[in-house]
């Protein structure tokens, strides 16, 4: 087990939100249970992924025809989060490899995400006992919080630069040079 576990099984917050400007913002998951308050560092395509799992798994439940489960096709209203990180937002970790599930005996999604282990190579077994992370974070999230969560986190990874309508790449604040296939 790692050195370092930050573990959260009814939190009060869970966000993706960034710090800094669009094509140089960073994202952090973050979670908050009463005042304890834990910000992981993610990629934003570790982040957009996240958010279209969690979907996945909220309809696949949803197509299984269980009603006991009570989950929601759109974001409830009450749970809408629009309000930026906590502070001080101190990122705990890089996050490397994440591992999201489903609970049955609480009707929670879970998300282990594992910080980013330093000097792995590819031939390398990650689930060796030399290979460990040094921290990771448990989180359990109720299926209403999760399709809040995955809804907030696409439009926090949609937000970033404009892309080009020609060429499809992002356009800086400082310019784009629009190189467009086959005019080189």
């Amino acid at each position: 087990m790692p050195s370092i576990v930050h573990e959260f099984e009814w939190p009060d917050r869970v966000v993706v939100g960034t710090v800094g400007r669009p094509g140089d913002r960073t994202f952090y998951l973050q979670v908050r249970a009463s005042s304890r308050l834990v910000s992981i560092v993610l990629e934003k395509e570790q982040a957009a992924v996240l958010a279209e799992k969690i979907d996945e798994i909220l309809d696949g439940l949803m197509a299984s025809g269980d009603d006991s489960l009570s989950i929601p096709a759109d974001t409830p209203v009450e749970l809408v989060d629009n309000d930026p990180l906590d502070e001080p937002v101190d990122g705990e970790f890089r996050t490397g490899t994440m591992a999201l599930g489903w609970d049955p005996t609480t009707s929670q999604i879970t998300l282990q995400a594992f910080s980013v282990v330093e000097g792995l190579d590819d031939d390398d077994d990650p689930l060796s006992p030399e290979n460990e992370p040094e921290a990771v974070l448990l989180l359990k999230m109720p299926v209403g919080t999760s399709r809040a969560f995955a809804h907030r986190t696409r439009e926090i990874v949609g937000a970033g630069r404009p892309l080009c309508p020609f060429c499809a790449q992002p356009i800086d604040p400082s310019g784009h040079t629009c190189v467009l296939p086959g005019l080189m």
